[in-house]
């Protein structure tokens, strides 16, 4: 078999498991999404820690993945019905938050016992991990309710598809027709043109949500638009990391497709935005 296809197929097979896997997790319950959630977390806080670790830096691993769990919980905790059910929400935030107020603290006294060459870079890089994964990812717990003010998983899995049909668009549009290039530093193989085919990719989608959860055109039009462009930067953001690092991928967990900061690189830098957007817009 050509070697080809051969990666085409593996890619293609990984690919559509870890479809499977990431909307079922979604669809199924807040729990399951909350559990997916962690899951990404941990592996793409892991693969961050050893791209930081590559530049020099000696970032504390078991702490920055103790803060990005705890930021994930306090979120999931303040958005979840069950809990509230329970009557454990105020106690489980309130102690979540006590519990990642002394980690900060914490972070520093430890620096003081490693003996390490830069403590400055070496928290830092702790720091970034948690900002870089752990707050995007948190921030996707609101996803399914801040537009409906109760649960929809498929308000998430639609800023999902903005995504894929972003990055369709743009790769499709681009092999055919790119010619100028869009960041030949960071990624050769990005072109402007590519970068407007995505952005167009990504607002038809944005306007199939629109019409399927019945909600405003303009609304979901203007998410896929702010989804799109900064998911882009997302991809560079990463593509910059990796290079300094001097590695291609950032993981080997999806055969074909790298780590999960490759797959999920457009999202942890467009949540942040598309959450204010659905925040003040939706």
């Amino acid at each position: 078999m050509n070697e080809k296809l051969k990666n085409l197929m593996v890619r293609t097979l990984s690919g559509a498991i870890l479809a499977v896997v990431v909307l079922g997790a979604i669809a199924w319950s807040q729990w399951s999404f909350g559990v997916l959630l962690a899951l990404l977390l941990v592996v793409g806080m892991t693969e961050f820690y050893t791209l930081a670790e590559a530049q020099g830096a000696a970032p504390q691993r078991l702490i920055g993945l103790m803060a990005g769990l705890v930021l994930l919980a306090l979120n999931f905790a303040f958005v979840s019905d069950d809990i509230e059910i329970l009557g454990r929400a105020n106690r489980v935030f309130s102690g979540g938050l006590a519990f990642m107020l002394l980690l900060l603290p914490v972070m520093f006294i430890c620096e003081l016992f490693r003996r390490r060459e830069n403590p400055v870079a070496n928290i830092a890089a702790t720091l970034l991990g948690v900002v870089y994964v752990a707050l995007p990812f948190s921030l996707m717990c609101y996803f399914p309710i801040i537009a409906s003010e109760v649960w929809s998983p498929a308000v998430m899995i639609f800023y999902i598809f903005i995504i894929w049909a972003n990055d369709v668009f743009a790769y499709l549009v681009g092999m055919s027709i790119g010619r100028h290039r869009l960041c030949e530093r960071l990624s050769p193989k990005k072109s402007w043109e590519g970068f407007f085919g995505g952005v167009i990719g990504a607002v038809a989608m944005g306007l199939v949500a629109a019409r399927v959860l019945d909600g405003g055109s303009a609304a979901w039009a203007g998410l896929a638009l702010v989804a799109s462009i900064t998911g882009v930067l997302g991809d560079l953001v990463e593509s910059m990391f990796k290079r300094a690092a001097g590695v291609k991928d950032s993981g080997r967990l999806i055969p074909g497709h790298g780590g999960v900061l490759d797959r999920f690189d457009a999202m942890l830098l467009s949540a942040p935005f598309v959450f204010v957007y659905m925040l003040y817009v939706m």
